[in-house]
């Protein structure tokens, strides 16, 4: 039973995907075969493969949306019936990776001040200054190139004024985003975390 169009689409669609957020490689490859096998476009599986290596593993294993699209290239490459081992490969290695939400997060906040204040105005540092006009208005005026710099890195705001110490992204203490934390306390510096 499954319907490209109706509720056994869906509900098979959602089954695949929590399987994997939900960690169990068995489950998601069930259905996964469920859905192939029913006729379903493994583009469509694929292209939801790739949704959740971004949504769901993200920074936690930033490798996964890697893996991900090398499965949809080969699929490409390869096509059926053969397309599904990549596509098996790809499904084990997103079920197994640590987890993190935090491109959607993040998105979501920044979103949030996008829609509650408008288009802030650029700051005029980080304003291209290509005219004597835009010179003389101080576009660019104290701007760091942080490659002249140790570290290749300067503290320095880059947020509107209206947003400035706004913090859209809050790393997870999963896989490799448990090194961001600290990262990101070097990088925002003392007065900035």
């Amino acid at each position: 039973m499954y319907d490209k169009a109706g509720d056994e689409h869906y509900m098979v669609v959602s089954a695949f995907i929590k399987s994997m957020r939900g960690s169990d490689p068995d489950a998601a490859v069930y259905w996964m075969a469920r859905m192939l096998e029913a006729g379903e476009d493994p583009v469509f599986v694929l292209r939801r493969m790739v949704i959740f290596a971004a949504e769901d593993v993200g920074l936690a294993d930033p490798q996964a949306l890697s893996v991900a699209t090398a499965a949809l290239d080969a699929f490409r490459f390869v096509g059926l019936p053969e397309g599904v081992l990549p596509m098996t490969q790809a499904v084990v290695y997103l079920s197994m990776a640590p987890k993190s939400n935090t491109a959607l997060t993040t998105y979501a906040a920044a979103k949030a001040d996008v829609d509650a204040h408008g288009a802030l105005p650029v700051p005029a540092h980080l304003r291209n200054a290509t005219s004597g006009l835009g010179k003389s208005l101080g576009w660019g005026a104290g701007y760091q190139y942080p490659h002249d710099h140790p570290g290749q890195h300067v503290v320095a705001d880059h947020l509107p004024a209206a947003l400035r110490g706004r913090r859209y992204y809050q790393p997870t203490a999963e896989g490799r985003e448990k090194e961001f934390v600290q990262t990101l306390k070097t990088l925002r510096g003392p007065d900035r975390r």
